[in-house]
């Protein structure tokens, strides 16, 4: 048994935090990449519990599942941040559906995301839909992944958007392998409760 040192402090001035609030607050047009393969440049005119409204040309105002969003970013920044998301064929081929129930996701426990937070090395992350987000770990709230780009454009992905994990390396990083691997043990920021450990 352990703990991850600071993973607490962090958790408790970030966790709550979401991207869809600081969105409405900015009154800001966004780029949100939705379900099935769509991308709208919106406003966020309500944050409900469960649905988005948004508003801009061409955009259907009626309340949208907050699981329809895989992604977002500041609608200024869209010329430079498209070009930087890739595709995984492969799992675009799956044509896979947002994942309703919380139980069914591609999970990342807070503690494999913290010291990833703290390492700063390069990462792919890969949605459901197969977009393929190569950046470092900017942050992480109960909801959404800050990842920053190559020029530290950042971008924000919902967690339950996310399909996979991995590093330049290819290892594995979802709760699924994470489970036996254990790899926060072998942070610098880990703290043996075992004085002998």
């Amino acid at each position: 048994m352990g703990y991850l040192k600071g993973l607490q402090e962090y958790l408790d001035a970030n966790y709550h935090l979401s991207i869809f609030d600081t969105a409405l607050e900015s009154r800001q047009l966004w780029e949100f990449h939705l379900h099935p393969h769509r991308m709208v440049q919106a406003r966020i005119e309500e944050n409900q519990v469960y649905d988005l409204v948004l508003a801009g040309d061409g955009v259907d105002r009626a309340p949208m599942p907050k699981t329809d969003v895989k992604l977002l970013y500041p609608a200024e920044q869209a010329d430079a941040t498209r070009p930087l998301i890739q595709t995984d064929k492969k799992v675009k081929a799956l044509q896979l559906e947002p994942i309703i129930p919380p139980r069914k996701r591609h999970h990342i426990k807070n503690k494999t995301l913290f010291p990833l937070l703290k390492e700063r090395e390069v990462l792919f992350f890969t949605l459901i839909e197969g977009e393929v987000i190569k950046g470092i770990l900017g942050g992480f709230t109960r909801y959404d992944i800050t990842v920053h780009l190559k020029g530290g454009t950042p971008v924000y992905l919902l967690r339950h958007s996310v399909y996979d994990l991995r590093d330049k390396k290819g290892r594995c990083f979802l709760k699924s392998f994470q489970e036996s691997r254990r790899d926060w043990e072998k942070s610098e920021w880990f703290v043996s409760s075992d004085p002998g450990g």
